[in-house]
């Protein structure tokens, strides 16, 4: 575990806090990153300072580089052997080194320039002005030198970034690390480190998909770079004319900055100019930072071909009929030898092309019949070129007269949901002209229904919104078809969707009632809804708050008799009215009766009447027997009519007048005891004749 532990510490990057002046143009993360690859005899590293402002010191104050053996044999050792591989600091070589280079190579022209060019002149200007010069001078420097070094392996040597370790052993794996020779109390700047060794030697890989696109004298290159973006920094093009060998033809490796790539697809795009009719192959290698040369790729090649020098001309267009036009165009006849021939294509308004509709039109053809015209067209002609390429003219508008609605539409099928959403659909048109369809909306069947479309709609289908609140019970629809010329056609059939019933009917109202022999006689007014089909009656007892269904019938009736009651209970009755859609209607209002106590026998004797015509009335008197009677009953009626109580006497009482008389009239008279407990007689009756 010790081992393992010294091993982290060997490999972590330290960043500290800058303290002096010059140290404000030095950020966080103020390091040294470091690269390395084996090949088959020796090891390479790569570094970089992340600063400028440390890439300047380090250039004055060197790198040192250690190595640390790790494994041996395979086995990791419990003490890394150290061994520091600069007899002295790494630093740039001197200014005289590079001019012998530098005649001949570019990237070393351009980091010798970074590293030994004069300085931007900044007197004059005050300290804060200078920092802010300095930074972008040094800035510039930095990103220069460290990307061309990139190109260029033994120039990033020469420029104190690079290093070749031949003395590493094939059994042995290290830790390289590149360590700052500056003194802390100028800039603290973190060691970077790798770890390396023979086994990881891998072959570069060739470089990937490699495509060639052929025009007019020039060809369009692409390649993934994406892919191997961590392995290779620039890459070496190579163009092979047929029956020849291939050469390079990029003077300088080609990189990223040579030619804005996608980021997107991961593509590098080359552009090679070329000479017509003549077959070329190409293929490309890859360079790592190390300077390695990559494997080629794959060969792509074509021919590039000579564009049109002529285009194509609509000039006219002559009805045949309705549905034929004839086109013309011009296009000059010593072209002709230069054309495989004409396409006629189906185009939008910008004239681009939508469908070839006829090909392989005769070179020598100026004009061309199309016999399948929809009611709005744009037409192009466009010349073929003997090797593919095209010349395409600018669209014509043809559009024939047309007078013929198209047929009605059919298949109308709908719904309503509970919240008044309604869904409709039909078949679609077989017309090849149909623009859309207009919907149409109607309360009653035989009004003039409405549009409800704003305009007129492409589907087969609409969704509209209806009030369900309302007194109708259905509402109606019809759909018309138009074609592109706006010719209408017929309606369609109506559809009649019914509505969801959410309202309920109205309530039935009582209009009589009386209790007869122990009998409650109900009679009512039905409900007035329409879709009124059932009434029911509800009773209650006394106190009881339950209401019990005595009765269902149609809506046709209205008359009931309730022959369960009971002497002496109290009952109330309601109506509820039910529709078709099982909706009920409130409770009308209730009417309540008493039963009265008939169990008693009749207790009223001798109950008589006689007309007094001196005295203008009528006399009546009765006997009676028993000491539980509270008072009598005395009812009057003209013959034929219905009794209505006349007076309650006291249960001593024998007698009573009548002077309330019509003379030649015909009175009934009934009397009935009413005993202390609440019972009642049989009520007995007689006639007297005035």
């Amino acid at each position: 575990m010790t081992h393992k532990l010294f091993i982290f510490f060997l490999l972590i990057n330290f960043t500290v806090t800058a303290q002096s002046v010059t140290d404000t143009l030095v950020k966080s993360d103020n390091r040294i990153g470091v690269l390395a690859r084996v090949s088959e005899t020796e090891a390479l590293i790569r570094w970089a300072p992340t600063k400028p402002i440390a890439w300047k010191q380090l250039n004055q104050y060197g790198y040192i580089i250690e190595r640390y053996t790790i494994i041996r044999d395979g086995k990791t050792l419990p003490n890394p052997e150290a061994r520091t591989l600069t007899s002295i600091p790494i630093t740039p070589k001197p200014l005289e080194a590079w001019e012998a280079i530098v005649q001949n190579n570019d990237n070393a022209a351009i980091v010798a320039q970074a590293i030994y060019g004069e300085r931007f002149d900044v007197s004059g200007t005050d300290k804060i002005e200078a920092i802010v010069a300095l930074s972008e001078d040094l800035e510039q420097r930095h990103t220069f030198a460290l990307y061309t070094a990139d190109q260029d392996f033994e120039v990033a040597v020469m420029a104190g970034l690079g290093f070749r370790d031949n003395t590493a052993a094939s059994n042995e794996k290290y830790i390289y690390r590149v360590v700052s020779n500056v003194p802390e109390s100028i800039n603290n700047i973190a060691y970077g480190g790798v770890f390396q060794g023979y086994q990881d030697f891998e072959p570069l890989p060739k470089p990937l998909d490699l495509v060639s696109t052929f025009s007019d004298a020039s060809t369009s290159l692409s390649w993934n770079f994406k892919i191997h973006r961590s392995l290779f920094t620039s890459y070496n093009i190579e163009r092979a004319q047929e029956g020849e060998s291939f050469k390079k033809i990029n003077k300088r490796p080609y990189t990223l900055l040579n030619q804005a790539a996608d980021e997107r697809s991961g593509r590098i795009y080359y552009m090679d100019s070329i000479a017509n009719n003549k077959g070329y192959k190409y293929r490309v290698q890859g360079i790592s930072v190390f300077g390695e040369l990559s494997p080629y790729s794959e060969e792509a090649g074509g021919t590039g071909r000579a564009a049109l020098g002529f285009t194509p001309f609509l000039t006219t267009k002559e009805f045949i009929d309705d549905n034929t036009v004839k086109l013309t165009w011009e296009f000059p006849e010593e072209a002709n030898s230069e054309l495989s021939g004409f396409t006629l294509n189906k185009a939008n308004g910008l004239g681009e092309t939508q469908e070839v509709l006829i090909k392989d039109i005769p070179p020598t053809a100026r004009s061309i019949r199309y016999n399948k015209l929809l009611p709005s067209n744009y037409f192009t002609v466009s010349a073929v070129g003997k090797y593919g390429s095209q010349k395409k003219s600018f669209p014509m508008l043809v559009q024939p007269v047309d007078s013929i609605p198209p047929s009605r539409p059919v298949g109308l099928t709908g719904k309503i949901d509970s919240s008044g959403v309604v869904r409709i659909k039909w078949e679609a048109n077989t017309d090849v002209d149909i623009f859309g369809y207009r919907v149409f909306r109607g309360n009653l069947e035989n009004e003039e229904y409405s549009q409800v479309t704003s305009k007129p709609i492409s589907t087969t289908a609409f969704r509209d919104t209806i009030s369900i609140k309302n007194l109708n019970s259905n509402v109606y629809y019809k759909i018309v078809a138009l074609d592109y010329r706006y010719n209408q056609s017929d309606y369609s059939d109506p559809l009649t969707l019914k509505k969801p019933d959410i309202i309920p009917p109205t309530s039935p109202v009582f209009k009589k009632f009386d209790v007869s022999d122990g009998k409650v006689n109900l009679q009512w007014a039905r409900s007035s809804s329409d879709d009124a089909k059932k009434t029911h009656i509800y009773r209650k007892e006394n106190d009881s708050q339950d209401w019990l269904l005595i009765y269902e019938g149609d809506n046709t009736t209205e008359r009931y008799i309730d022959k369960k009651a009971t002497e002496g209970n109290l009952y109330s009755y309601t109506l509820i009215a039910i529709d078709e859609s099982n909706l009920e209607s409130p409770p009308s209002p209730s009417v309540s009766v008493k039963i009265p106590k008939t169990n008693k026998e009749n207790q009223v004797r001798s109950f008589s009447g006689i007309a007094n015509k001196l005295q203008q009335s009528i006399d009546i008197s009765w006997a009676y027997r028993a000491d539980d009677i509270s008072e009598f009953e005395i009812y009057k009626s003209k013959t034929e009519e219905k009794l209505r109580l006349l007076r309650v006497v006291p249960a001593d009482t024998r007698r009573l007048t009548d002077t309330n008389l019509k003379i030649n009239t015909s009175y009934t008279y009934g009397i009935r005891a009413v005993f202390k407990d609440g019972r009642i007689s049989k009520l007995k009756k007689i006639t007297v004749k005035y």
